[in-house]
């Protein structure tokens, strides 16, 4: 439409060209022609469990009464669609309270990975991928998107700490000079809100932010925590808007691992403050082998208005299972609890059936906008028992659109 509409002034010029004076009346009489852009149509990913947990099969649209803002809608359709293929990332976390469980991890993301790819799995959707990520001091991609469970095993089996968390497992995290004058070596102090330095909130900002934004479909990250986040330059807040704005469901495997814990409130919820200066390294704290690979002029391109946006008030150590709980209720996923290593292969297992048993909610907004702003949405089942997981809103497109 764009593309018609400016030919047609085009041709109206080169015209109005020959006859002086012309052009510039119509200018003054008719007013430029602005034309809307559609409202786009919305889909929501649905899990329904009843009143025991299990999954909710056999539901309808009637089933449901939808707000967009506390505006009615009208569902367009609910279907249990098995061919719009996955985007998948595993986050594992290989901070040195984590370690004990790694064997368990692998074995337990090899089988998940064995359900929800093509390969050997009859109940995968085509066009299925899947990156992994592990993160500690720093968030390192060992994996970027693909299809191949074999390149993603032998990932798997290799993994282990950062170079960094290799260095320092125990003592206190620093940052680089290049980034507020907190040398690696010490010598001009520590940090004083990182200690141990462990990046939860840095790599679920990433993995949302760089590797799913730009793709469609389902987009699933399965993050094995304990929840303890104490050296991300992104907050909390930030990391969950970054998955919401990218329609990232976030599903957490607690496991409360081998490490230090406080009871302490949630961390880093404050808006961001901007870096500073920038960061000539890579991603975090001026690490040549950051993620992913490192970038040459910060990440990316530096920060700018200065502060550190979790300097001072972060807690050292947070409830990690309460904001694995919140990553998963604010996103649309779900939270699970692993009591001991030996459960996380039954929970990647559920967490498998549990995606393939989702309904897919397409609607189209009553009103829209185009600044970018949150919508809230409320999906509430009309039948008593039943809990329906889902997105709690989206951001509109952002800027005026014109065609």
């Amino acid at each position: 439409m764009r593309s018609r509409y400016f030919l047609c002034m085009v041709a109206s010029a080169l015209v109005m060209a020959g006859v002086p004076g012309s052009a510039q009346q119509t200018s003054a009489s008719q007013p430029a022609a602005t034309l809307k852009a559609k409202i786009p149509e919305v889909t929501l990913p649905v899990t329904v469990l009843d009143k025991h947990g299990r999954l909710a099969t056999g539901l309808t649209a009637s089933d449901f009464t939808l707000t967009d803002n506390g505006q009615a809608q009208t569902i367009q359709s609910f279907t249990q669609d098995s061919s719009q293929p996955f985007q998948l990332g595993l986050l594992v976390d290989t901070s040195t309270g984590m370690l004990n469980t790694m064997d368990s991890v692998r074995t337990a993301a090899e089988k998940f990975l064995q359900l929800m790819l093509p390969a050997g799995s009859k109940n995968a959707s085509p066009g299925s991928e899947a990156f992994l990520i592990h993160f500690d001091r720093e968030v390192e991609l060992l994996e970027d998107f693909t299809n191949s469970r074999a390149k993603l095993d032998k990932q798997l089996a290799q993994m282990g700490p950062t170079a960094r968390e290799k260095n320092n497992p125990q003592g206190p995290d620093t940052m680089s000079s290049a980034n507020g004058g907190y040398g690696d070596d010490g010598q001009e102090g520590q940090h004083p809100s990182r200690m141990a330095g462990t990046t939860l909130y840095d790599a679920i900002y990433l993995a949302s932010n760089q590797l799913m934004k730009p793709k469609h479909g389902r987009k699933v990250l399965v993050v094995f925590s304990n929840g303890v986040d104490r050296g991300s330059m992104e907050t909390q807040t930030e990391a969950m808007e970054a998955a919401q704005r990218a329609n990232v469901s976030v599903y957490t495997i607690y496991f409360r691992g081998n490490g230090p814990r406080n009871q302490g409130g949630f961390p880093g919820l404050n808006r961001r403050g901007g870096m500073g200066g920038g960061n000539p390294g890579g991603y975090p704290a001026g690490n040549p082998g950051g993620y992913p690979g490192g970038y040459p002029g910060g990440y990316p391109g530096g920060y700018p208005g200065g502060g550190h946006p979790n300097s001072g008030g972060r807690q050292a150590l947070a409830n990690g299972k309460k904001i694995m709980q919140q990553l998963a209720t604010e996103t649309g996923g779900l939270y699970f609890q692993a009591k001991s290593a030996g459960d996380l292969d039954g929970i990647c297992n559920q967490i498998s059936q549990a995606l393939h048993s989702q309904y897919l909610l397409t609607y189209t907004p009553t009103s829209a906008d185009n600044d970018g702003s949150w919508h809230n949405l409320t999906l509430k089942a009309n039948k008593k028992g039943l809990r329906v997981v889902t997105r709690q809103g989206y951001y509109a497109p952002g800027g005026n659109v014109q065609q």
